[in-house]
């Protein structure tokens, strides 16, 4: 039995594997231990003459986004597929949906991608400070994710934020960003920001106002917007408020007299459309 470390990611597992396929270890062969007990023992570096078949793009791609999900289980399970892959000759294995392996690493996919768009759409800014002399800001964000998605995920904040200084602190990583370069350093227990700031205050101003009683559904919103994420966003203090109001609210709306129509604009397009659809009526 081997008792290999697969690392923290994507990159140290792949080299792992890469050497076992070369020393053709069976998966039942294989202990994945990550800081257990006992220290995991290093694949050995042997020759083999030994070439491993070219593996498919489609499963790279599948393993790298898989890599980050949180189940210590996908190692072993992605060592697998790739074993039949290379060594029982099912080369578009990855396109099977009916397989069982593939329908368990595609349900780890979904999970891993929807964890992206959640912290893409719950991540909120908070201001730590201002530089004195440069006068450049600087903002964090607490997160705390299901999966080890910071790294995927915070390309997205360096593209919409890159004037900005800024960090996302999780418990599975951190990402911190100069306006220069991205770094991610180890995660931390506990939320370090404190206090609600200015920007905050004028964002709940915000979602107040923004927020349509007539359009309220509490089921499709506690779908995209689990209940896990609401300690963490300042709106969420307002939401049982939001939707206690709003009964009256719409109430309110429906009894209130009809607005006069505003005059079409005048418009040579527009007056065309409406001779052509006249003509139309009288033939």
């Amino acid at each position: 039995m081997d008792c290999v470390d697969p690392g923290k990611n994507f990159s140290s597992w792949r080299d792992a594997a890469r050497k076992l396929l070369e020393r053709r270890i069976d998966p039942q062969n294989i202990s994945w231990e990550t800081g257990g007990l006992f220290e995991a023992a290093v694949v050995r570096e042997e020759p083999s003459p030994y070439r491993i078949p070219k593996v498919p793009a489609a499963f790279l791609e599948l393993a790298e986004t898989v890599a980050y999900h949180n189940n210590p289980s996908r190692w072993p399970l992605l060592y697998q597929i790739l074993w039949r892959i290379t060594h029982g000759g099912e080369r578009h294995l990855p396109a099977i949906a009916s397989d069982p392996d593939i329908a368990t690493v595609r349900l780890m996919e979904k999970s891993v991608r929807r964890e992206i768009h959640k912290m893409h759409a719950f991540v909120r800014f908070r201001l730590i400070e201002t530089d004195p002399e440069s006068g450049r800001e600087r903002y964090a964000a607490w997160f705390e994710p299901d999966h080890y998605i910071v790294e995927p995920g915070s390309t997205f904040f360096k593209k919409r934020f890159p004037n900005m200084d800024w960090s996302i602190l999780t418990p599975k990583g951190c990402a911190h960003w100069n306006g220069k370069s991205l770094v991610f350093t180890p995660g931390i227990a506990k939320n370090p920001i404190e206090n609600p700031d200015q920007i905050e205050t004028a964002w709940l101003t915000y979602y107040r106002n923004i927020f349509n009683p007539a359009r309220l559904k509490i089921k499709m919103m506690q779908t995209e917007m689990p209940k896990r994420y609401w300690k963490n966003l300042p709106e969420a203090e307002l939401i049982d408020e939001l939707i206690e109001s709003s009964k009256p609210r719409v109430a309110e709306m429906l009894n209130e007299a009809l607005r006069p129509v505003k005059p079409r604009p005048k418009n040579a397009y527009l007056d065309r459309l409406e001779k052509m659809s006249e003509d139309e009526r009288q033939e």
